[in-house]
């Protein structure tokens, strides 16, 4: 009972509600590599996507009645810029084939903002999915977190 205690609470899956849900699916699967796995049959559309064995993101269809807010793209405030992320929210993936990845984002017209940490090892890419969703790339697995 002690080892499983121990072990604590672990990420089972991270979910996005969109309005798009086939246009956020292709984006992660492109630019990402997450592969499309079989899910269940609700009354609204969700396409349930893979990474690796144990990264799960769920893609919701938008509800239209409850109105929650779409992300940075609806505002007009300088929030739209990834200029602006280090010091926001984002959701950060170490990513070992940095500079070929951060090239095949650009491909794709996708903005993005580059930087180091003060160490000089840690390359950053910022950049949004086309909900708004932030994100940020980095070469190092272990290096500094904070901007």
């Amino acid at each position: 009972m002690a080892a499983a205690a121990a072990q604590g609470p672990c990420l089972n899956h991270i979910s996005r509600e969109t309005s798009d849900i086939k246009r956020l699916s292709k984006f992660y699967m492109e630019v990402f590599g997450f592969e499309q796995v079989e899910s269940p049959k609700f009354e609204f559309e969700v396409i349930w996507l893979k990474l690796g064995s144990s990264m799960l993101l769920h893609l919701i269809e938008r509800d239209p009645t409850v109105m929650l807010p779409e992300g940075p793209w609806s505002s007009v405030a300088a929030v739209a810029d990834p200029k602006n992320l280090p010091r926001g929210h984002h959701i950060c993936f170490y990513v070992p084939e940095f500079d070929s990845f951060v090239q095949r984002v650009k491909d794709k017209g996708i903005p993005v903002h580059e930087k180091s940490q003060p160490d000089g090892k840690t390359k950053q890419a910022f950049f949004f999915d086309p909900d708004g969703e932030s994100f940020l790339m980095q070469n190092n697995s272990s290096g500094p977190i904070l901007p």
